[in-house]
């Protein structure tokens, strides 16, 4: 039976822009609250770059390909995306007309914070107009603009940067492994090895089909093609 709401918390739920008086925002928790519930998708940065690992569910009869959790913004930059596909796959599109504005006004590449600080930009901002919600989407962004930067961003808007992170049903678990083995400088190989045993802790059961990684290194970003992740990932499944 689903447990109901009190009535003072349903005075303060209706709208994005209402205060509860604790200072709660219960919109945007509903908005983690789908992130909580998507595939886990972990981070993690090596010496000279940064890997990015999800899963994905893939029912029977659906082609693989359709469902796409980490994609290539710019030549730079990827990102895998955490929560609600659709919000994601929106983010994703607007991400990239932003890059491609900077580098069309500029004739230069965005840098990365300024490209996430876009993203966030947005998402706040529809936590503070009427009649909208939040995106229910959290993304890992990865890039390089002189150094690499593995960035959060949240339903709320708020920007963190971090060595390795995972977000997602299994990020409680999966961080776990992460502080327990993370260690700076490290290969690119063990990087990878790190993050799918993380994503292996979070979500307990991966399959090649269903698992996807991208790479950031020498300023570019790629998505490991099947062979590729099928050699990755042979001793995770």
């Amino acid at each position: 039976m689903e447990i109901q709401p009190p009535m003072k918390q349903m005075g303060y739920d209706r709208a994005i822009v209402v205060f509860s008086p604790e200072g709660r925002m219960y919109q945007i928790e509903y908005a983690r609250k789908a992130v909580e519930r998507a595939t886990t998708v972990v981070g993690v940065v090596f010496e000279g770059g940064a890997v990015l690992v999800s899963t994905r569910i893939i029912q029977k009869l659906m082609v693989p390909d359709g469902i796409e959790k980490i994609s290539k913004i710019d030549e730079h930059i990827g990102s895998a995306s955490c929560g609600i596909l659709a919000d994601c796959r929106v983010l994703t599109d607007y991400a990239r007309v932003r890059a491609q504005i900077n580098k069309i006004t500029y004739n230069e590449p965005i840098e990365v914070t300024a490209l996430v600080k876009e993203i966030c930009d947005r998402k706040q901002k529809f936590t503070q107009i009427g009649g909208v919600r939040p995106y229910g989407a959290s993304m890992l962004i990865v890039g390089q603009d002189g150094s690499t930067h593995l960035f959060e961003t949240d339903p709320s808007g708020t920007i963190r940067e971090w060595k390795a992170h995972a977000i997602g049903r299994g990020a409680k678990d999966a961080k776990k492994a992460l502080i327990d083995e993370y260690k700076d400088g490290m290969a690119k190989d063990k990087a990878i090895e790190l993050a799918l045993k993380a994503l292996k802790t979070g979500e307990k059961k991966l399959s090649m089909k269903g698992t996807e990684i991208g790479i950031i290194e020498n300023g570019k970003f790629r998505l490991l093609d099947k062979q590729q992740i099928k050699e990755a990932v042979k001793n995770f499944v």
